[in-house]
């Protein structure tokens, strides 16, 4: 039996989980000046290209689950760079907003993906590379969920009992 596939340095999760940590931790130092963390800046990342979201899209754009959510919101709010309201349609929907502050400060944050690039010292092809590779992984298994998804449902099957 040929155990070289279990190697930790053939895994693929690997290199992509500790260059998850090492970038998340490369952010620190960038967003500490503005008391962000880094789930927080991705949020607002989200809310400046699209404002007035429902949470349950903002979580699944950033794959953060509800009870993630929650807590990480409350803390924008205490800040004040977002407001929640209800939906007008559907009073059970809670809509995500931007606060003047919550858009100034997107101005003040600005230089910090220049900044990170520099952190990496990697050519910039291959940062783009790598940035279309990812998304790439992460579309395709999207895609795999969502027809998985629609097997599974059950108005999407004929049944001829």
């Amino acid at each position: 039996m040929d155990y070289d596939q279990l190697k930790l340095e053939n895994q693929l999760c690997f290199p992509l989980y500790a260059a998850s940590k090492m970038t998340t931790r490369l952010y620190k130092p960038l967003l500490e000046p503005f008391e962000l963390t880094y789930t927080q800046y991705i949020t607002l990342l989200s809310l400046w290209e699209k404002d007035g979201v429902t949470v349950n899209e903002l979580g699944a754009t950033l794959y953060l689950d509800s009870g993630t959510m929650t807590p990480l919101l409350k803390k924008l709010e205490k800040k004040g760079w977002v407001s929640k309201s209800r939906s007008v349609e559907d009073e059970r929907t809670v809509l995500i907003y931007l606060t003047e502050e919550g858009w100034q400060l997107r101005a003040q944050v600005a230089d910090i993906p220049s900044k990170l690039a520099k952190c990496l010292d990697l050519p910039m092809s291959d940062i783009l590379s790598l940035h279309r590779i990812l998304h790439q992984m992460l579309n395709a298994q999207i895609e795999r969920e969502e027809k998985q998804n629609l097997s599974h449902h059950p108005m999407s099957q004929t049944d001829f009992r």
